[in-house]
């Protein structure tokens, strides 16, 4: 099955410094929404406080809940509805003394609702210590992974093809991270859980590429290593993109029809896979070339 005609020649190379503009651009418009908001909108897991899921039984309103929780102090805690009986209340570290909030939460609702309108489903607690050790795991459980997958390229391939897939991936990190912060969604472990999952995609993506002008310099010795590029990004294209499309078509049913617990990691994985095909395509290739342009390669060199 073929979207593409086996013999497209489309000048990817030739739109290369217009996409490291439009990468430059996301990267920079990402850290700037994350300085602007003052760092990433941290869930339970890193900022430490508690989570509590509560079931109504009875038809219910945000600002009466807020108003519930007016006198324990903590009516500006974050709350979101979680399918169409229960809300998740997240509440910070400090924002209120967490001996027996449960039952106080349990007793303001059940004030404010009626004596069985609520049923207390969930309650997590998680301390600022703790908070801060699922931080820095997150952060080397991904530097680690690139360090990883660096050393395997650079050994399966060469250390120019490492350096083009390892800035990949570190560019569809940071825009999927930047996505999060433009639209202020919480992150947490599970959107971690959903950035190793777009690194593991991106770089199988970016290696077959990779291979392909592997391939294709060894048989073309002579032919221009951006027309060799070129050439192996267009025979590869009908892979990638339906290999991207079918795989977006399940995550966007899961988005949908999914449920509430999945609906962040779904929407992780879809800018994910959409990025990272952008950057297999347009910017770990063109960096193999940029390198080439600057240390040729010694077959390169001889010719």
């Amino acid at each position: 099955m073929e979207f593409i005609k086996p013999d497209i020649n489309f000048d990817f190379v030739g739109k290369m410094k217009v996409a490291f503009a439009i990468s430059m651009a996301m990267i920079i418009i990402s850290f700037a929404s994350i300085a602007w908001h003052g760092g990433l909108n941290y869930g339970i897991d890193f900022a430490g406080g508690t989570l509590v899921q509560v079931k109504f039984n009875v038809p219910f309103s945000i600002d009466k809940i807020r108003e519930a929780f007016r006198p324990m102090g903590i009516q500006n805690s974050i709350i979101q509805q979680y399918g169409p009986q229960e809300i998740v209340v997240r509440i910070p570290e400090g924002a209120s003394d967490l001996k027996g909030l449960s039952g106080r939460v349990e007793e303001a609702l059940g004030n404010a609702f009626g004596k069985n309108a609520v049923e207390m489903r969930r309650v997590e607690m998680v301390g600022p210590k703790v908070g801060k050790d699922l931080t820095k795991k997150a952060l080397l459980a991904i530097m680690f992974s690139w360090i990883g997958m660096l050393i395997y390229i650079a050994w399966r391939f060469e250390f120019r093809y490492a350096v083009g897939g390892i800035l990949a991936l570190v560019h569809d990190t940071i825009i999927t991270v930047g996505v999060f912060s433009l639209l202020n969604k919480e992150f947490d472990l599970t959107i971690v859980a959903a950035l190793l999952t777009i690194i593991g995609y991106s770089i199988n993506d970016t290696i077959v590429v990779f291979d392909r002008i592997r391939e294709n310099s060894s048989k073309y010795i002579k032919q221009p290593l951006s027309e060799v590029i070129n050439g192996s990004i267009n025979q590869t294209l009908s892979r990638t993109i339906l290999t991207s499309l079918t795989v977006i078509i399940v995550l966007v049913a899961l988005f949908f029809f999914g449920g509430p617990v999945i609906h962040d990691f779904a929407f992780a994985l879809i800018v994910g896979i959409v990025v990272g095909t952008y950057s297999s395509i347009f910017i770990a290739s063109p960096i193999v070339l940029a390198w080439e342009w600057w240390r040729p390669s010694k077959t390169r060199r001889k010719k």
